[in-house]
């Protein structure tokens, strides 16, 4: 299978020596200053994997057109306009796309599907978040994502982080946030409910769990019809 990198950065790199110790044929690390390796490898490429800045999906979505490259993308804090391209997109070419591709968040989520119905009406919900003090983007791709699991339907007042006198609590999810020292993410919802508490939490010890996480990913979409896939395509 032939790979590509878009993104130079450290999740990049990673990427680039993990497939090749893998087996897998890759063709490089480019980004939007330099698309040129994409453009020279149109015809070469199975799989782009994207994990860098929203500046370049649009880049990348156009250079896909009227090919059978499947793309997997993992950056964050794209704009509701850029995941409407690639829903629309999705419609000729097979992308992957998650805001986490770790196993334990895809079974976080699939966890808070189950249990939220059942303790949302008693339970006061707060999600909290903490990574690495490069990270540019707040609050961080899965805490949303899971903000979204938990509230599908906007049912609650969402709060990002809380100053001053701020009252009794409405019907509300608190959302907070951390930044500090190399930590690749830490995610945390809390229910508080009379005399107890429930946590869920889940620790990312390394990044190398994004890592073999896509790649994971570009090997399932090798073989797909063009679509919009998920974690939880890999978790059946």
């Amino acid at each position: 299978m032939n790979v590509l990198i878009v993104g130079k950065g450290k999740m990049g790199q990673l990427l680039e020596k993990r497939s090749k110790e893998l087996g897998m044929d890759c063709l490089g690390c480019c980004d939007v200053l330099d698309p040129s390796l994409l453009k020279e490898n149109k015809n070469k490429v199975d799989v782009i994997l994207d994990f860098s800045h929203p500046d370049n999906l649009d880049w990348i979505l156009e250079e896909i057109k009227d090919t059978n490259i499947a793309l997997v993308e993992g950056t964050t804090a794209l704009s509701e306009t850029q995941k409407q391209a690639l829903i629309y997109q999705s419609k000729e070419n097979a992308i992957f796309y998650s805001a986490n591709y770790s196993f334990g968040i895809a079974i976080f989520h699939k966890i808070l599907k189950t249990i939220v119905p059942l303790l949302k009406e008693n339970f006061d919900i707060e999600l909290s978040e903490t990574h690495h003090n490069q990270k540019a983007d707040a609050p961080s791709g899965t805490a949303l994502a899971l903000l979204e699991t938990i509230d599908p339907n906007n049912e609650f007042k969402h709060v990002f982080e809380r100053n001053g006198i701020i009252g009794k609590r409405e019907k509300e999810i608190g959302i907070s946030t951390k930044r500090g020292g190399t930590i690749p993410g830490i995610h945390e919802v809390d229910f508080f409910g009379n005399d107890e508490t429930l946590e869920i939490k889940h620790t990312a010890y390394s990044r190398m769990i994004f890592v073999d996480g896509a790649l994971k990913a570009a090997k399932f979409m090798e073989s797909q019809v063009p679509g919009l896939y998920n974690m939880d395509d890999l978790l059946k």
